[in-house]
């Protein structure tokens, strides 16, 4: 998946380049594996993965955070703190987070469900299942990423400070701005937003990783330098990728009865929203190119918006029309493109990061 380093230009340490390079380069094979596995093991062991499903706390999963603490450790490990206060003059890529989440996004999101569910697939799917499915794909374009991005992120090689910092500020952004978007889109002006989810959520998902990170971080730089922080970093990306995978076979698991049960609507569904992920993706690194931000902010800063806070919209959707209802199908299904989708995102923009200028060398004494 990750391009390997160059032996004449700067590279990272020896470390994050061995072990598990023709792993990554699979990866996508790995995830399709992953896929199978949850299905079928879902089909196989439902009462399982209904156990698992229960072990929540405010409306969020404690073995998917569990796994995704894994993947995003080693990003939460790079974090510097003494280099945060250069982000604030690096404004462009955080303007462009704002602008694609928050004014481009929902509005699309909202424009693609109601000319797929309304015209495209007319007759297809009942009319009053095609206003909840609207719904449900409105709540995911009102819910941008708030974990996984550290994880996406970490696989194109962006800035660990900046990425946490695009979050912090989505996160902000997302407290005041979700309830008045998704109740303009969706006609209801009661809309209620489950707080606790949504704070547990930043809780869970930033908070403590992060915290875990910086002590880590403050640690090894006492007794090895930059050096001891990337050698524990590359020790533990194994395990992240087996913490992503994982996250697959659970996802997919918990929803294979439905995926068995109604393929033709769940792929009814993937179609808007995979011409969303693509589209937004191609919008803001298309934007990010334009104002020439550097690669390791460009990437995540279009990976943040293509990906979505699946928990929240899940949450929401559930409480306005029901567990069984077609609009909280419809953020299910976003769930379960999301994984493959942004793995393939992933790879593009490897692949393409000569599209964009290198990154400024940072020093701790200069940041």
């Amino acid at each position: 998946m990750r391009r390997p380093p160059s032996p004449g230009g700067a590279s990272r340490p020896a470390p994050e380049a061995g072990g598990m390079g023709v792993f990554e380069r699979y990866l996508s094979l790995w995830v399709a594996l992953a896929i199978a596995a949850g299905v079928g093991l879902g089909l196989v062991a439902p009462g399982a993965f209904a156990l698992v499903a229960r072990a929540e706390w405010a409306g969020v999963n404690l073995v998917v955070a569990a796994l995704i603490w894994v993947m995003i450790y080693p990003m939460m490990l790079k974090v510097d703190p003494s280099c945060l206060r250069d982000v604030g003059r690096r404004p462009r890529g955080l303007a462009l987070t704002l602008v694609v989440n928050w004014l481009v996004k929902p509005f699309t999101m909202a424009g693609l469900a109601v000319l797929f569910f309304q015209h495209v697939f007319a007759g297809l799917v009942p009319a009053s299942d095609a206003e909840e499915i609207i719904a449900g794909m409105v709540l995911l374009g009102v819910a941008p990423c708030t974990a996984m991005v550290f994880v996406w992120s970490h696989l194109t090689d962006g800035d660990a400070n900046y990425t946490l910092v695009q979050v912090s500020l989505n996160d902000l952004v997302l407290v005041v701005a979700f309830a008045p978007i998704a109740g303009l889109l969706l006609g209801v002006t009661d809309l209620v937003v489950p707080w606790e989810t949504l704070f547990a959520s930043v809780v869970v998902f930033v908070v403590l990783p992060l915290a875990a990170g910086l002590v880590t971080h403050r640690a090894l730089a006492k007794r090895g330098g930059a050096d001891a922080i990337a050698r524990l970093a590359a020790r533990a990306k194994p395990a992240s990728i087996v913490g992503l995978l994982l996250t697959v076979v659970l996802l997919f698991g918990f929803q294979a009865p439905t995926i068995v049960a109604e393929p033709g609507r769940v792929a009814l569904i993937a179609v808007p929203l995979l011409l969303q992920s693509y589209g937004i993706f191609a919008i803001a690194y298309g934007a990010a190119r334009a104002l020439r931000l550097p690669f390791d902010v460009a990437a995540p800063a279009a990976l943040i918006g293509t990906s979505n806070f699946f928990e929240l919209a899940v949450a929401v959707a559930i409480s306005l029309f029901g567990l069984d209802s077609a609009a909280a199908l419809a953020t299910v299904v976003g769930v379960l493109i999301e994984v493959p989708v942004m793995l393939s995102l992933v790879a593009f923009a490897n692949r393409t990061r000569r599209w964009f200028p290198a990154a400024p060398t940072r020093t701790p004494a200069a940041s």
